[in-house]
């Protein structure tokens, strides 16, 4: 058990290692079947995991170090207004970890691109909205873009731990 346990572990670590120096597909990686090699030019080689420098698993208190002072602060949750545009809701788990970070953007103003969050092109919603959602089965999350319709478009960015 214990030999399978540390394969697993030493997978996971290598995929990692090959997936940050562009070694693996990331289509594969994100749709969470066996990743295949490619050459390192046709490979994605970003991946969105942090927002302002707040991670996943980071705690409470370093959360409001990096953000400041919540605009809401609730026991597992965290509203910090950071601009007109920009929002960010923040949830913690019972130890206080980051389990949830979404990101509102009001008209689009400051969002990622979203290949850099999702790697792929965006799905039409039947309400005409754009979204993907893709999982990290290896890293633990997945992340999302969704792009409302309409005269005010939001961007709504999302990492959420598995």
């Amino acid at each position: 058990m214990r030999r399978n346990l540390n394969s697993k572990f030493f997978s996971s670590v290598l995929l990692a290692a090959l997936f940050a120096l562009g070694s693996v597909d990331a289509s594969a990686e994100m749709q969470g079947v066996k990743a295949s090699f490619k050459p390192a030019a046709e490979t994605q080689q970003t991946r969105f995991s942090e927002y302002r420098g707040v991670m996943l698993g980071m705690s409470a208190n370093e959360t409001r170090t990096k953000l400041g002072t919540p605009s809401i602060k609730d026991g597992d949750q965290d509203f910090f207004v950071l601009s007109e545009n920009e929002t960010a809701q923040i949830v913690y788990d019972a130890a206080q970890k980051v389990i949830t970070i979404s990101v509102d953007y009001l008209g689009g103003i400051g969002a990622p691109d979203y290949k850099s969050v999702v790697g792929a092109e965006l799905e039409r919603t039947a309400s005409g909205s754009l979204y993907r959602l893709v999982r990290y089965e290896s890293f633990g999350y997945w992340a999302s873009y969704h792009r409302t319709q309409g005269a005010v478009q939001t961007v709504t960015v999302t990492l959420q731990k598995i």
